[in-house]
């Protein structure tokens, strides 16, 4: 089945409630009341934790987004300088958003935000396995170790996207299938959304980290379902590659959706 035959209009994430769904208990940051450690395991580069999951965490801490399910809201985050693992960040109020410091060094700034996020329409789930295959992260990776995408991580979420050929702007696309040992949360299924939009910006021909993320979760991931997430680059200026993601379930009907700005890395001086 066709693109014009699959997608007939753009949607939107409105602001109403999220449809509720189990929250998970496994995967969370560690959080007190002195801030926020991110677990090694979801890195990105190897010594820095993964873009999506932690801009996930610090949106989570944000208390219209951590009260229940009833209120999520549009958080946008801004990561200042790579997130560390496995360290005691600290977390304050400012300007009525949180920032997240390590020692006297922003790491990141998270703010709730009011404008609709448009979406990325789905594309049938054969479709984005067939994309799949040729994912280009099997042979060139930046991070071949990251949570999200890396193919040497074995426990991470091991999404692999590829190109869709299509007329216009070219989509990139991926099934994921949560494992039925682990209910995603917050911060996975921000990581979910994160690195396809990387890959749409062209993460293959040059090395780029997440700079702001700026997401809406109407509802959670089901764990052993899967699930078809669809990304499209959206301008450049500069150094700054513009990208939007989206995660539908099986039925097709819209779980989360995310607009993004990724940072161009100028290149390694030669040895």
């Amino acid at each position: 089945m066709g693109d014009d035959q699959t997608v007939s209009t753009t949607p939107t994430v409105p602001g109403t409630a999220p449809t509720s769904r189990p929250a998970s208990t496994g995967s969370s940051a560690r959080t007190g009341s002195a801030g926020l450690v991110v677990p090694s395991r979801f890195c990105g580069p190897p010594s820095s934790a993964n873009g999506g999951w932690t801009a996930g965490a610090v949106a989570e801490l944000l208390r219209p987004h951590r009260d229940d399910v009833r209120s999520w809201s549009n958080v946008e985050v801004t990561l200042t300088a790579p997130p560390p693992l496995d360290t005691e960040l600290s977390t304050t109020e400012e300007d009525g958003g949180l920032v997240v410091r390590h020692a006297d060094l922003v790491v990141a700034r998270a703010r709730l935000v009011t404008d609709d996020l448009v979406a990325v329409p789905p594309v049938p789930a054969a479709r984005a396995r067939a994309a799949s295959a040729a994912y280009p992260g099997h042979t060139t990776h930046p991070f071949p170790g990251c949570f999200v995408c890396g193919p040497e991580h074995e426990t991470g979420l091991r999404i692999f996207p590829g190109p869709i050929e299509r007329p216009g702007p070219r989509w990139w696309a991926a099934t994921w299938t949560p494992g039925s040992g682990e209910s995603p949360d917050v911060p996975v299924t921000w990581a979910a959304l994160d690195c396809i939009g990387g890959w749409a910006g062209d993460l293959a021909e040059r090395t780029m980290v997440l700079g702001r993320m700026t997401a809406r979760v109407t509802a959670l991931p089901r764990p052993g379902e899967e699930h078809v997430l669809v990304a499209e680059a959206r301008g450049q200026e500069g150094r700054k590659v513009h990208a939007a993601t989206s995660l539908y379930d099986a039925a097709g009907s819209l779980l989360a959706t995310a607009e993004q700005v990724w940072i161009v890395l100028d290149p390694a001086p030669d040895a």
